[in-house]
């Protein structure tokens, strides 16, 4: 556990402690987001069963391969049909490694990849920015592999939005789609206005999304477009175990929004800074539009970029240790600890921490007892 305290607290102090130079300083986010591809990257098996059932699908693939038959007759291409980009991206893999771990390392690699073009494209201030996706989506890039890489696909398209290129927004949006479906969700973002709207406008508007959140209606689409979860049955399973509202998606939309609007005056007319405002916007008000849905809260995933990024633009850059400044960090801390003390760290999918580099497995692991498939990982990482 230690370890990611340790991560956290550096994250922090660089936030609050380097220089103005540092805040745009491409070398810096370089480092950070690398040195985090290969922490995560690394690590044995954490995050529970999604890397599993990924693993598993892999070394299929790869046998296929390596024993020349038809990669499309693999189990994966069965079981995501319409998403047969993540199944190729399999097959291209096979030809470089049969083992899972480089396979994870590899996806990992790409999703750290596809983060950091994003955020130097649309981060003015790295530092705090890497702060807001420590706590927003920093331990979801342990197991949600396939989502994330639709994401990072997915924001590659946002540039296209403000220079009113459909055609290549299109293809890249598509291109998401098809690895992972829910990347669906940012088709509308092309064809909303350029504009700033009004305070009033935007709290009825999320005042409405709330109302229809709280009616279940869009979580019941969502299961009939399919659900975000990796295997459509262990969605199920979730939802079944979970009933209500998610308060804490209520919360964090509004938490957001407090202070987007507290500095809206502050915000550039630029084509790009509207765009990125109006998707921040979208995040909150995909939380409240799912705040009965257990799963459905990842669609958001897709919209983030422009909160990291609005919010990062908002902070003051002169006077460092600001209330503002200090309050989003102290929120983005919470976010980050209530998923390592509360819900994942003592379920034993983070902790203690254990790269490939050494054999066995971690004591009292019950996702290993569960989830394991080839126990020739046990005792050799690299027996394939």
């Amino acid at each position: 556990m230690y370890v990611y305290i340790f991560i956290l607290v550096l994250a922090l102090a660089c936030a609050f402690l380097l220089k103005q130079g540092s805040t745009k300083s491409t070398a810096y986010l370089a480092c950070w987001l690398a040195a985090l591809a290969l922490f995560v990257g690394f690590s044995d098996m954490l995050g529970g069963y999604d890397r599993y059932i990924y693993a598993e699908l892999f070394d299929e693939v790869a046998d296929v391969q390596r024993t020349g038959g038809d990669v499309k007759t693999a189990y994966i291409f069965e079981l995501y049909p319409s998403e047969f980009g993540f199944s190729w991206l399999n097959v291209a893999i096979s030809y470089i490694t049969a083992n899972r771990y480089i396979f994870i390392l590899l996806l990992t690699i790409v999703i750290y990849a596809l983060l950091f073009i994003s955020f130097k494209r649309y981060v003015d201030n790295y530092p705090f920015a890497l702060v807001l996706f420590m706590g927003l989506i920093f331990f979801f890039t342990f197991t949600y592999l396939r989502q994330l890489i639709g994401v990072g696909v997915g924001w590659l398209s946002i540039e296209y939005v403000y220079k009113k290129k459909f055609w290549k927004f299109l293809v890249v949006v598509l291109l998401a789609t098809l690895i992972h479906n829910s990347a669906i969700i940012l088709f509308p973002v092309y064809f909303f206005p350029v504009k700033q709207y009004p305070k009033r406008t935007v709290i009825l508007l999320m005042v409405f999304c709330f109302i229809i959140g709280i009616t279940g209606i869009p979580s019941s689409i969502f299961e009939i477009y399919g659900s975000v979860s990796e295997m459509e049955g262990r969605g199920q399973s979730y939802a079944e175990n979970e009933v209500g509202f998610k308060v804490e998606y209520i919360l964090e939309a509004f938490f957001f929004l407090y202070f987007i609007f507290r500095n809206y005056e502050k915000i550039p007319k630029t084509p790009a800074r509207i765009v990125l405002l109006n998707m921040a916007l979208s995040f909150c008000a995909v939380l409240l539009i799912f705040s009965r849905s257990l799963n459905g809260g990842r669609l958001g995933w897709y919209y983030l970029i422009g909160l990291i990024s609005t919010l990062s633009f908002l902070v003051p850059n002169v006077k460092r240790i600001t209330g503002q400044y200090l309050v989003l960090a102290v929120f983005s801390c919470f976010l980050y600890l209530r998923i390592l003390l509360f819900a994942w760290g003592p379920l034993g999918t983070l902790y203690p921490y254990k790269s490939f580099f050494t054999n066995g497995v971690r004591e009292g692991d019950w996702v290993h007892e569960k989830w394991e498939y080839d126990n020739g990982y046990d005792t050799n990482k690299f027996y394939r």
